[in-house]
């Protein structure tokens, strides 16, 4: 889709990780790029406040939710349910404030681009809440699709991305767990914040592109 000076697109989660790299990538074309996320006072797991963010903004043309990325691991047996319920409201409930916030906001040829996650179709034991609330999530994108119609939804599935999501690991670990997955995947790397970015910007350039959900995990899904 074209952009132009008037072109308003918004990043939620975008001051870190893949959301930096979407909204950067977006800021190199014409229009406006807001960034929005618990950094500059946005909380996503607020209804109300997300509701009053849009609602002063306006109509908009493309809106990126990438936030949400932390949830527990760990077997059912063990879970802490308190802290899957937060992931889920920050993650999913949260994903689901910002489409009904932007419903009817989103002008002509507008899309909104949601985040799951290569473990929503990747079956391994102790991933339960990121599994359940990604899968969750790539269901709803398909039924927001015909909701929003004719605008578009679609949802960016990233497998292991080299991102600050993983900045509390021991840097040792962190660095061979980046190893093994560039041995073990037929892509032969890790991601990279900025490969994943150009996931969403398909799903905002491509008017026939709606409904979908685009895999970049580096062959992890075909492993």
């Amino acid at each position: 889709m074209s952009f132009n000076e008037q072109t308003l697109s918004v990043v939620i989660g975008g001051h870190s990780g893949i959301g930096q790299a979407v909204a950067a990538a977006l800021s190199q074309r014409p229009g406006r790029v807001l960034v929005a996320s618990r950094r500059n006072g946005l909380d996503i797991a607020d209804e109300a406040a997300v509701e009053r963010y849009f609602a002063a903004l306006g109509p908009v043309d493309h809106v990126v939710f990438t936030a949400g990325s932390q949830a527990p691991g760990g077997f059912l047996s063990g879970l802490d349910l308190d802290a899957a319920r937060a992931a889920f409201d920050a993650k999913f409930w949260g994903s689901l404030a910002v489409a009904r916030a932007v419903a009817g906001r989103l002008r002509a040829g507008g899309s909104l681009t949601l985040t799951s996650g290569f473990l929503a179709r990747r079956t391994l034991p102790g991933t339960l809440v990121k599994t359940a609330m990604n899968a969750a999530l790539e269901a709803s994108a398909k039924v927001l699709a015909r909701e929003f119609a004719p605008q578009r939804v679609n949802i960016v599935s990233p497998g292991l991305t080299d991102t600050a999501a993983y900045a509390a690991m021991d840097a040792t670990a962190r660095q061979a767990m980046l190893e093994r997955a560039a041995t073990s995947l037929p892509a032969g790397r890790h991601g990279r914040a900025e490969d994943i970015a150009q996931g969403y910007l398909l799903a905002i350039d491509n008017p026939f592109m709606t409904g979908a959900v685009i895999d970049l995990d580096g062959g992890a899904l075909i492993q």
